[in-house]
């Protein structure tokens, strides 16, 4: 069997380009379906649920990388012509599936490469090459809309394939013409080439046509966006009075999953704020923060880490944090207690403190025991969890609130 394409059949290179695809997409199909359905209420069945999807992952970008050499190879290789050049609806139906395929084939695992690529957090690649993509943000937005975009071109490939799979029957079992053959390893071939037909332009402006089509749909699903699947709705802070008044900050959360770090922050909290800046040793002010837990956002885990067995969001929608500011000859601490699902512990959070006249810059870091707050209770393997979470605090604060 000649590597390159002859006039009646495909070669080896293009049929084991085309059989290693196939195989890809067997396996790569039905892992993206089985671990997306999977539970991950114990250790056990998240481990299996990450594994899963990890080897979704990795093959699909092997996949990706063996579509993109299928489709340079294809495209310096004239394929042999139709074997019933006269069926012109029928020809052209065929080139649009094969354009949709030769196109989904790259769209559906790299759209699926970008949602990982924008998000820490839960299932790396197995590969050596790092986790992230060129151009591509750390985004909840981008995110969700690449996951999307993943799915709709996923529905696409399934289609178009079916509709692959139906012609190749047709020719055999209906037609019973060598066009199937010509793919198969050890096809026979012995019907006679027929001429080759002009390229046309309307099989790829069709596929594009379906692509866009397909996207249309997906909007209006609103498959591009799941911000609202949260636990429970973000409490309404109440506004308080402080000496200090936050102009801008961030209240950041780093957490160890399966051997990543992975990081978030939340976006609504308030800050009550009393502080003498005159007092050079002891107790110089108060500090009382409440956080609304469902504003956090954590890479891929954010929806999982409302759940009940972590945050619990549902139940116990906010947390506090209310500590007396002591100054001392080595710097500045909060020393107090945070509320957290309900449970009270005493936690110390040591700080840098900038004051140019009125305004305030802070930087803080501390780190916490999540058992100690009954969180992931179930997740006892640190390879899997991390029992410490680091907490960094960064904000500015003005004394007269202008």
């Amino acid at each position: 069997m000649p590597a390159t394409l002859a006039p009646t059949q495909y070669g080896a290179i293009t049929k084991t380009f085309h059989w290693l695809t196939a195989l890809g997409i067997v396996a790569v199909i039905p892992l993206g379906i089985i671990a997306n359905d999977m539970p991950y209420d114990t250790a056990e069945q998240l481990a299996d649920k990450a594994r899963l999807f990890s080897l979704h992952k990795t093959i699909g970008v092997s996949l990706f990388f063996v579509a993109l050499a299928r489709i340079t190879w294809a495209i310096s290789q004239p394929k042999p012509a139709p074997l019933h050049p006269d069926r012109k609806a029928e020809t052209l139906l065929a080139e649009i599936v094969h354009w949709l395929l030769y196109g989904s084939l790259v769209l559906v695992p790299l759209s699926g490469w970008v949602h990982h690529a924008a998000t820490e957090g839960f299932a790396p690649i197995w590969w050596p090459f790092g986790q992230n993509l060129p151009l591509v943000p750390e985004s909840l937005i981008l995110s969700e809309f690449a996951a999307g975009m993943h799915i709709v071109f996923e529905r696409v490939l399934i289609v178009s394939l079916v509709l692959h799979i139906a012609g190749a029957v047709k020719h055999a079992v209906i037609d019973k013409d060598d066009t199937l053959a010509r793919m198969l390893p050890r096809g026979r071939v012995t019907t006679a080439a027929p001429t080759r037909p002009a390229h046309s332009l309307l099989p790829p402006v069709f596929a594009t046509v379906v692509w866009a089509a397909a996207l249309g749909v997906g909007s209006l699903f609103g498959v591009y966006s799941k911000s609202n699947a949260l636990a429970a709705q973000a409490p309404a802070l109440e506004q308080v009075q402080s000496d200090w008044v936050v102009q801008s900050g961030t209240l950041g959360i780093t957490v160890g999953q399966m051997g990543a770090d992975v990081s978030g922050s939340f976006e609504d909290w308030t800050a009550s704020i009393s502080f003498d800046d005159t007092i050079a040793d002891g107790i110089a002010g108060t500090v009382d923060v409440e956080i609304a837990i469902t504003s956090l956002t954590l890479g891929s885990v954010t929806q999982q880490a409302m759940g009940a067995d972590y945050f619990a969001s549902a139940d116990f929608p906010t947390a506090r944090f209310s500590a007396e500011i002591r100054t001392t000859d080595t710097g500045h601490v909060a020393d107090g207690m945070l509320t957290l699902r309900g449970v009270a512990v005493p936690v110390t959070l040591p700080f840098d403190l900038m004051l140019d006249g009125d305004v305030a810059q802070m930087q803080g870091s501390t780190v916490l025991d999540r058992r100690r707050f009954g969180i992931g209770t179930g997740m006892t393997d640190e390879s899997q969890l991390a029992f410490e979470v680091g907490i960094n605090v960064d904000l500015t604060a003005d004394r007269s609130g202008q």
